[in-house]
């Protein structure tokens, strides 16, 4: 639909054509501030992909320097010194185990297997050295094993009990009491140079350095595992009574401990952090059910839901005790649920040959055939620990979950803020922790770090911080009120919205229980709120608020969007220019995705959506009031610099500031495609104002597919959609300040979050070259100069005041000791961290092509995290960067969905939710017209 065109009448409602602008320019700014609309130039013939030379490799680049600016400050740090001599090279083997039915595969007994041949080989084949085994194919020793090649055998007893999953053979081995026999294969692999990594402690760049770190953490895994924690990456859990909290649902959070090697200025560290992990609760498997679920009773659960979060748990069969993963549920009850059964004789042996089979129901085989008294398991499903194809059936009351076990799906809301809360710690009682976790592990004992020369300190190391002024902010028409932001923070009382915007009809959509006079009663105080900050429109009447049918509450969630537009197409004569929704929970509401949706990409309605509560002051109401305004195109406050077009490196020539995440769905749902999500400032030199372009692709890839991205069209080979990029750049060139209409980007300074050092390669090499490709498609030869930044939250760095209690002060940044000895990056903390220890972001400067240099780039990345127009605090990460992650995350609503196996039979048992061979990714529906250019993320 083009521009002029205009929204189609439907049920009532005036067709509104055109464009939404912006509100008229407040009086006092300089001329020019707001960007006036002007037609973008029309290409008449057909446009061709241009032929690109070939850009070369780009490694990250070194550090330039340290920064200087702000006032000095002494630090603490979970990094604990490491010093080593002499080290010396590891050598790489893999490792294959298998017996008579196989390879093994359960790692429990895989690490059982290499304990034994180190108790039987260890002076012999092994020639007496300590190895590092990772619970998979690979081993590490220090030194080389005599043999490159490698056989052996070991005998190991009762090993049926770590896998049971049905196996003849096993079960007979159990009967007798004989020991299963392993074949071990050790076989050399590669040699591992352990002097790479001082190559890159001196600062020098070793592709190899990443191996050898590797090792290192293998050792810490194996040290952990001999302890019988749990293992989650380079992160160790015990489930003993005192690590666990009770999260509700059948679920408990496990307390745990984060230790890995890094590289840095001061040489190699042991980083040490404080972790949490989800636990299925120990106990029957009905029970947990029941607590997962939240009800009574059996009846009441919800068997699908069941069968997606038991797949692949562990059980034990109280009667056998033996152990099985849960693969479903069977097709019928336990009464009705018929197999196959081999009749024999009281000997226990087959009738005839072949062997005689009936039919019988699991219930009649454990109540007659085993002698069994089922109480619970008659009018239910039972448990299937068979294979896909031939399954095996237990009544659910056998069954018992085996303690130990990672809950990997969604959390709900409750249980998010028990892990927040249960994991929330003072800074001062984090070190302590800190403390006593590296004294009870004493790695110095380790005989494999002994034998790698490796010594660990057992203080947090001292470093030295820096702590960055907050910039100065202006508030209201014209800039006329300024504030610097005390402790990261300001107030907006007293205080107007910079550039407000205005409308004129709205409506409230209400889900929840409140009744018509709560809900004008809130409107009303929401409507003098925002009256109070500049936001003016009308207050709202009855005839304008619109409760759901109790009737519709029972239907689905799309169906009762749809009844409640249709209710009010009924009654209004056009449509309103803003909604406000009411909705009954916070974040897990099922309504809101088909909402956004509608009134996003349907309608293109300007709407917010709030969950009523009870307190309900002025602040929460001004928070609304500021998410609004910018929704409508308005800002509720800027930086000083802006104002005077004076910000370092960025003022003097036209810049565009690029914010890129990937969101990859909600655990559970693993089976939708990620979400990719750009965004970009506009109204240069302005850097408070965004644009967002979203796009889907593959699942569980981290790399942007849609930067650049030519579609043909059938009809007339014009090209269409070239990329997310393109659509960004075109929207800065029409919208510069009047005085520099028409301007392209000679500045870019993209941010890029969720990415591991791992991935740094594959931005510098094929997210940028997309990114240039781009460029040179809006004009031949046109290649603007990059910034490119890495953020990481994702880390387990944090930082602790040396001689006060209390987070460190906002602003508080740190480029040197525990940074990388060569590559340029550094840690920030701009927010007040009142509560829990702070998380600094880990900020990676792989590219800086416009010179900026460490403090402008430090302090753009601190103006930055107070730009966020929807808040009043200071982020813990840059603006863009949270705009790409709220926009990804709203988008990924319109993709919420019930899962394929919904709509199929219950008891479906593991079958794929993607085909094989190419995955189809369903497109994301665009957004309207009058919405797409809006902030409508926020």
């Amino acid at each position: 639909m083009s521009g002029e065109e205009a929204l189609p009448p439907a049920m009532g409602f005036e067709a509104t054509g055109g464009e939404r602008h912006l509100p008229p320019p407040p009086p006092n700014l300089p001329e020019g501030f707001v960007p006036q609309r002007v037609p973008l130039p029309v290409q008449q013939s057909t446009p061709q992909i241009p032929e690109e030379p070939p850009i070369p490799r780009i490694l990250p680049m070194t550090r330039p320097g340290k920064g200087r600016a702000g006032r000095p400050v002494k630090l603490l740090s979970n990094h604990f010194g490491v010093v080593f001599s002499n080290l010396k090279d590891s050598f790489h083997y893999n490792v294959t185990i298998s017996s008579d039915r196989g390879p093994i595969t359960n790692k429990t007994l895989l690490r059982k297997i290499m304990d034994k041949v180190k108790e039987v080989y260890g002076k012999t084949v092994l020639d007496g050295k300590e190895f590092a085994y990772d619970g998979e194919k690979s081993m590490y020793t220090i030194g080389a094993l005599p043999r490159v090649n490698t056989e052996c055998t070991v005998f190991l007893e009762e090993a049926a009990s770590g896998s049971g999953a049905g196996d003849n053979q096993r079960k007979k081995m159990r009967r007798e009491g004989r020991a299963e026999k392993f074949k071990v294969e050790i076989n050399f692999a590669a040699k591992i140079s352990m002097k790479s990594l001082e190559a890159v402690l001196r600062g020098d760049v070793s592709d190899r350095c990443q191996d050898a770190l590797r090792v290192l953490d293998i050792i810490l895994r194996q040290h952990a595992a001999r302890k019988s924690y749990l293992l989650v990456r380079q992160s160790f859990f015990h489930w003993s009574f005192a690590s666990l909290v009770d999260l509700g649902g059948g679920v408990h959070g496990c307390k745990g401990y984060h230790v890995s090697f890094r590289p840095s200025q001061k040489g190699l560290s042991l980083n040490m952090d404080v972790s949490t992990t989800m636990l299925i609760k120990h106990g029957h498997l009905i029970d947990f059910l029941l607590a997962n679920q939240n009800v009574d009773s059996p009846r009441k659960i919800d068997w699908l839901k069941a069968r997606r979060v038991l797949k692949g748990v562990r059980i034990k069969a109280l009667h056998t005790n033996m152990e099985f993963k849960v693969l479903g549920f069977s097709e019928n009850i336990c009464k009705e649920q018929l197999f196959s059964l081999k009749v024999r004789n009281q000997n226990n042996q087959e009738t005839e040959s072949p062997p005689k089979t009936i039919e019988v129901t699991v219930w009649e085989y454990f109540t007659n055939t085993k002698q069994m008294s089922l109480r619970r398991s008659a009018n239910l499903p039972c448990v299937d620990v068979g294979r896909l194809k031939r399954p095996s059936y237990i009544p659910i009351e056998l069954c018992e979950i085996l303690p130990g076990q990672r809950y990997t799906k969604g959390l709900t809301t409750a249980q998010r803020s028990s892990v927040v809360e249960q994991s929330r710690q003072k800074p001062e009682n984090r070190m302590v922790v800190l403390q006593k976790t590296m004294e009870a592990n004493d790695y110095n004992s380790d005989p494999l770090l002994r034998a790698c020369n490796i010594d660990v300190d057992r203080q947090l190391m001292a470093i030295d911080g820096r702590i960055l002024e907050p910039p100065e902010l202006k508030f209201g028409q014209g800039g006329v009120g300024e504030e610097f932001p005390q402790r990261g923070r300001w107030n907006f009382h007293k205080k107007t919205m910079v550039r407000p915007a205005n409308f004129e009809s709205w409506a409230v959509v209400n889900f929840t229980k409140c009744n018509v006079n709560e809900c004008k009663r809130i409107a009303d105080n929401l409507q003098q709120c925002c009256y109070r900050k500049g936001l003016k429109f009308d207050l709202i009447s009855v005839g304008q608020i619109f409760c759901e049918n109790q009737r519709d509450m029972r239907a689905t969630p799309v169906d009762r969007v749809d009844r409640m537009l249709n209710q009010m197409k009924s009654k209004l004569s056009k449509q309103p220019d803003f909604l406000l929704c009411l909705l009954p929970e916070r974040k897990t509401s099922d309504l809101y995705g088909p909402w956004k949706k509608k009134f996003l990409s349907e309608m293109g309605i300007v709407n917010q959506c709030m969950v009523p509560s009870k307190k309900m002051d002025d602040q929460f109401y001004t928070s609304v009031a500021l998410k609004i305004n910018v929704k409508f195109g308005g800002l509720n406050s800027f930086l000083s610099l802006e104002y005077n077009s004076s910000i370092p490196g960025i003022s003097s020539q036209p810049t565009i500031i690029i914010g890129m995440d990937v969101s990859h769905g909600s655990p559970g749902h693993g089976d939708t495609p990620s979400i990719a999500a750009v965004v970009s400032s506009r109204e240069w030199p302005m850097i408070s104002s965004y644009r967002a372009s979203v796009r889907t692709q593959s699942r569980k890839v981290e790399m942007i597919e849609a930067l650049y991205k030519p579609k043909p069209l059938e009809q007339d080979g014009k090209m269409m959609d070239v990329g997310m990029i393109n659509e960004l750049l075109l929207d800065f060139y029409s919208t510069c300040k009047s005085s520099h209409l028409g301007q392209k980007p000679q500045q870019m300074v993209i941010f890029r979050d969720g990415v591991s050092d791992s991935q740094f390669d594959q931005v510098l090499n094929v997210e940028l070259q997309a990114i240039l490709k781009a460029c040179n498609h809006i004009e031949n030869g046109y290649r603007p100069k990059v910034t490119l930044i890495i953020a990481q939250k994702n880390h387990h760095t944090k930082l602790f005041q040396a001689n006060a209690s209390g987070n460190v002060q906002p602003g508080t940044v740190v480029d040197t000791q525990i940074c990388h000895p060569r590559n340029f990056d550094f840690f920030m903390c701009p927010q007040n961290g009142s509560i829990g220890v702070s998380r600094p972001t880990h900020y990676h400067v792989l590219l800086d092509e416009n010179n900026f240099g460490v403090d402008n780039i430090q302090f753009l990345v601190h103006a930055l995290s107070y730009v966020n127009q929807r808040s009043t605090t200071a982020m813990s990460t840059v603006a863009p960067i949270n705009y790409a992650h709220l926009a990804a995350a709203q988008m990924q609503q319109f993709l919420k969905a019930e899962d394929l196996s919904e709509s199929a039979s219950w008891s479906r048992r593991g079958e794929g939710l993607v085909a094989s061979g190419r995955e189809n990714i369903p497109e994301l529906p665009k957004l309207h017209k009058d919405v797409c250019t809006s902030m409508f993320f926020c």
